[in-house]
């Protein structure tokens, strides 16, 4: 357990307020940036240092200290030091650092460097004040990294490691709004396992799920930068293609149809499954102006392979517009 921060005697009242107003910015917001901002204004304003930066990365110094978690004060700079790129342009000779770790329960986030602050007169309590601004910026960064390991878990799914349905329908939204703007296209791929049931019948619910973690890895892999995966349910897949028109589309639904049939799926189990989906394709604005409509039509469309074919890829507007083939 950590030790609480104790004051020392005779801290400027100054300090004490400085401390109080880096506090409740930290309790107040999630905000990383604003929050480091606003540490980094109160060290520059004590310690007017000629240049700082705080680094989560670093290689020589910062590198060191980030390494063992330990603080390097050089009053004075040693010959063969290696001042490489961490160090930032200052207008000067580079004559003293300063390198703090960035550390809670015994975790290094970052490493603060400020150079040329004259650390050689720095007072005992000026030195805890330092440490203290760089509890506070690590207590920062483990915060805005914890919020956001809680906001992913409320959008992930955590059999595949896709997103989930509900960050499907929000993310496409956004990405309809915009493309409403620019007037760029949007690609969507529903696409679902031909069959899946069997799997569960024949070697279990387990594997079934270890099938579905698999597949989904596989979608990752196939994905471009801009794309994003999503399991819309069961065995049920999504995949959001921005700034991508409908051929685009219909070309990487077609890659995943044959990275299926070609995968060996559930090999650790001993089973070397390959499977099969029936895939369905639309796009904006040709298939609808709204996520509903687009969702509906990729979907109509992915129906339409379900209940004639299979194991093949259909596009909206080239299926029959029979009821029959929408989702019950």
């Amino acid at each position: 357990m950590e030790k609480p921060i104790q004051f020392p005697d005779g801290q400027p009242a100054l300090e004490i307020q400085t401390f109080h107003e880096v506090a409740r910015a930290l309790t107040s917001s999630v905000d990383l940036s604003a929050i480091l901002h606003n540490i980094m204004q109160q060290m520059t304003r004590f310690f007017n240092p000629q240049a700082w930066s705080l680094l989560i990365l670093g290689q020589g110094i910062p590198g060191w200290v980030a390494l063992h978690g330990e603080p390097m004060i050089l009053t004075t700079m040693p010959e063969d030091a290696d001042l490489s790129d961490e160090i930032p342009e200052n207008g000067g000779r580079v004559e003293s650092l300063i390198c703090l770790p960035l550390r809670v329960r015994n975790r290094t986030y970052g490493v603060l460097q400020l150079v040329n602050c004259h650390p050689e007169s720095m007072r005992n309590h000026e030195i805890f004040f330092l440490h203290a601004l760089c509890d506070y910026a690590a207590i920062a960064i483990q915060n805005a990294r914890s919020f956001e390991q809680i906001q992913l878990l409320t959008i992930t799914d955590d059999c595949t490691g896709l997103y989930n349905a509900r960050h499907l329908y929000e993310r496409l939204e956004h990405t309809l709004e915009r493309s409403h703007r620019t007037r760029r296209p949007v690609s969507l791929i529903f696409f679902d396992l031909d069959h899946f049931k069997l799997v569960n019948d024949t070697y279990g619910h387990l594997n079934g799920t270890r099938l579905l973690a698999e597949v989904g890895h596989m979608v990752r892999d196939c994905l471009g930068l801009l794309d994003t995966g999503y399991r819309y349910g069961g065995d049920e897949f999504v995949v959001l293609m921005p700034h991508q028109d409908k051929p685009r589309g219909i070309d990487l639904a077609r890659r995943l149809l044959e990275k299926l049939r070609n995968t060996s799926f559930l090999k650790e189990a001993g089973l070397n499954l390959h499977l099969q989906a029936s895939f369905g394709v639309a796009a904006f604005p040709e298939d609808g102006m709204d996520l509903h409509s687009i969702i509906r039509a990729a979907d109509s469309a992915m129906y339409y392979v379900k209940h004639t074919t299979r194991n093949q890829v259909a596009a909206a507007g080239e299926v029959p517009a029979d009821e029959g083939f929408a989702r019950k």
